[in-house]
């Protein structure tokens, strides 16, 4: 709707100064007031007139009284006063005609402001610990993030996707104590990262009756950042059993990344700043570790390093985000992870800006909320985990079985794919519905449901504007477009408004607006379907705007879907 609530900004902003005494309000000033009626029965568009009170001296529905006269001849809309507010009804001719030539013109970037031209963001997304299972916790971060990178690429953003990789710290100290106590290498070769977990898990549970194993682990980690020979092999070996892990669940998921530059690249990039801390005079000893002190920023003391020298997560955070900056000069660096860490964030984040670095107000920390199964939250070191390669491989054979019994001819080769893609999209529509910051209860009958807001739902309405494209191919483009009913023109409106939903979900870093506008289409559509004929209408122009509608429709659906990592099928 942009071209229209500019079209009426400019007119109602040039129109002004003959009406109120020369009193004038910038188009753009007028546009930002223009809001969506909450009943679509009120119209498309509505301009709340309060705000012009003070600058055009009048009373709001005195304003509103006025602007109806200036756009009462107006061929693009028809307006109405009611109580301080200009209702607005974009007429048929000049909706249909504006948007299905821009959807036809722009194709696949219809959507795309083109805004990030030139501009460079960083994301920092996915990142799992190295020698833990891929979780339906990861979840979060991997899809989230991903959509984010999608997001900034249609606006022409050239975007860094960065797997931070949790190959550094403790935790690499305990697994090798855990080796070297209970494991071999057979098992770990054949059991992999499974049986990596099952050390670590069992690490936990013996370091419950003998803590001095928490000691030993410590040691071990710092002999690691000493370089010890013994201690990177093993450590390799761990990363190298755990990548190919999760290179099967990124490729079913259609995610790639540029970079798997994890914490241990930054190990020998910490020194100099910790240094320039120093420098800085910030940093500063407490009980035997280097801390920087932000109580008078309301925060607790950021760690630097440990009493034992061994660093921390803002010690590598911070060399990281200075290696970024250095390489990519970014415009932006985005960090998406759990809420819980808001607090880490903060910290590193006035830290970097305490240390001088003038691209402190280009980083942004990305919450979202935790999930769990069934009411169940994930916790590694008890095992109570639900893996994710475990969900999907659930969800596809479910779609598979439900596919079959509905098809039972189909190929196999094509129930595998509509499995494959239905199945793996259910899960990641259901998690991105969601206002990422909600925590999440995953049940899985619900994300797999054909009806309601689902993805195999939005798939479905997808399959069908595709197989109805393909049976009016024959139809001809009529000269003009033309529409007559309430269905037709609901539906031009939700087309015309995918812009302004790609522009707030990169504003709000927000891939549930894409959804849920997915969803609001996928409704439009099926009740314009259902209402509206449309190979079957006797006139040529009526059916041919009908198709193209539907064309417009299957365009707008799979541009949508690539923002928020859900693939494409024809045939459900």
């Amino acid at each position: 709707m942009t071209f229209f609530k500019q079209y009426i900004a400019q007119t109602v902003s040039g129109a002004l100064p003959a009406f109120f005494a020369g009193a004038e309000v910038p188009a753009d000033e007028i546009v930002s007031l223009i809001e969506y009626p909450p009943d679509t029965s009120m119209g498309d568009l509505a301009l709340p007139c309060f705000k012009l009170s003070r600058t055009l001296r009048r009373s709001p529905v005195q304003i509103a009284l006025a602007l109806e006269q200036i756009l009462s001849g107006s061929e693009a809309v028809e307006a109405k006063a009611l109580n301080g507010y200009l209702n607005f009804r974009i007429k048929d001719d000049a909706l249909v005609n504006t948007v299905l030539s821009a959807v036809e013109e722009k194709g696949a970037k219809y959507g795309s402001s083109g805004s990030g031209e030139g501009k460079t963001v960083v994301l920092d997304y996915s990142s799992p610990n190295v020698a833990k299972p891929f979780h339906i916790g990861h979840l979060g971060t991997t899809v989230i993030g991903h959509s984010l990178k999608k997001l900034h690429e249609f606006e022409g953003y050239k975007c860094i996707g960065i797997n931070y990789l949790g190959d550094w710290g403790t935790q690499f100290g305990k697994l090798i104590v855990a080796y070297r106590k209970w494991g071999c290498k057979e098992a770990v070769e054949s059991g992999g990262i499974d049986e990596l977990v099952s050390l670590y898990v069992k690490f936990h549970a013996e370091a419950e009756s003998d803590p001095s194993l928490n000691d030993q682990a410590r040691a071990e980690f710092h002999k690691l950042e000493e370089h010890d020979e013994d201690n990177t092999k093993l450590w390799k070996w761990f990363v190298e059993i755990s990548l190919r892990e999760y290179e099967k669940t990124y490729k079913q998921l259609g995610i790639t990344f540029d970079s798997y530059a994890g914490e241990s690249f930054y190990s020998d990039k910490m020194p100099a700043q910790v240094e320039k801390l120093r420098e800085l005079g910030l940093l500063k000893i407490d009980d035997g570790a280097s801390i920087v002190d932000l109580e008078k920023y309301g925060m607790p003391p950021c760690l630097i390093l440990k009493k034992d020298g061994s660093t921390l997560y803002p010690t590598r955070d911070i060399a990281a985000a200075y290696y970024r900056h250095e390489t990519y000069r970014f415009d932006k660096a985005i960090y998406v992870t759990a809420a819980q860490q808001s607090l880490h964030f903060a910290q590193w984040f006035k830290v970097v800006e305490l240390m001088g670095y003038d691209w402190y107000d280009k980083l942004v920390h990305v919450p979202y909320g935790t999930v769990s199964i069934n009411g169940e939250k994930i916790a590694t070191r008890t095992g109570n985990v639900i893996l994710l390669r475990d969900l999907l491989s659930l969800a596809i054979a479910k779609v598979r079985g439900i596919t079959k019994e509905k098809n039972p001819g189909m190929p196999d080769e094509q129930l595998d794919e509509i499995a494959e893609t239905v199945g793996v999209g259910a899960v990641v529509f259901y998690y991105l519905s969601n206002n990422r910051i909600k925590d999440i209860n995953f049940v899985l009958e619900d994300a797999l449901s054909y009806e309601g807001n689902t993805g195999p739902y939005v798939q479905y309405t997808y399959a069908r504007t595709c197989s109805l494209i393909d049976k009016g191919v024959a139809v001809e483009k009529p000269e003009k477009f033309l529409i007559s009913t309430e269905e037709e023109h609901r539906l031009c409106v939700l087309l015309s408004m995918f812009p302004e939903r790609v522009g707030a979900a990169i504003e709000s870093y927000e891939p549930s607006f894409i959804t849920r506008y997915i969803i609001d289409l996928c409704t439009a559509y099926n009740r314009f379907y259902h209402e509206c004929p449309i190979l079957s209408v006797s006139d040529p122009a009526v059916s041919g705007t009908r198709v193209w509608l539907t064309k417009a429709t299957s365009t707008v659906l799979e541009n949508a879907f690539s923002l928020i990592c859900l693939k494409t099928i024809k045939q459900i």
